[in-house]
């Protein structure tokens, strides 16, 4: 192509890369405005399983801290003599103890959910508060042991 034809065509080619890199701006910003706010807002929610017995860790993975770590000692995960407020959007979690783990969720309106064969075992539905009283499920509509009617050590 002689010179003077690939001048010529030039300006359109940059009208084409410019065109093509403003479509990638509009689409990435009609994305993330496509979302509503509501998605965004975090929620105050507390997790208490001040319930279990004997005293252990727990996690929220990509949360808090992992309770996979190898020494107790110097574990940064939350431990179940006290309650833990953390900030939540919308959206699916996991609790996770070295014994029993379950899937639950947060609504818009920062309602915490999870399935109803959990009811023996987790409270806090539709409320701020998830409160875990079991360290394994019992399937099947089984009763707890009475080794978790104990009560927790105060000392």
């Amino acid at each position: 192509m002689p010179v003077d034809d690939a001048m010529k065509h030039r300006p359109f080619s940059l009208g084409v890369a410019v065109i093509g890199l403003l479509m990638i701006v509009f689409v990435q910003e009609s994305l993330a405005g496509d979302r509503p706010a509501a998605h965004l807002q975090e929620h105050r929610i507390t997790i208490d399983a001040t319930k279990l017995v004997p005293t252990s860790w727990w996690q929220i993975p990509g949360i808090t801290p992992s309770i996979w770590n190898s020494d107790p000692e110097s574990l940064d995960a939350p431990k179940t003599s006290e309650r833990r407020d953390l900030s939540l959007r919308p959206g699916k979690y996991k609790f996770i103890s070295f014994t029993f783990d379950f899937p639950f969720t947060i609504g818009l309106n920062g309602a915490i959910d999870y399935s109803r064969t959990l009811d023996q075992c987790v409270q806090g539905r539709g409320t701020q508060t998830l409160v875990v009283l079991c360290k394994r499920t019992y399937p099947h509509g089984g009763q707890p042991d009475p080794y978790y009617d104990q009560k927790p050590n105060n000392g």
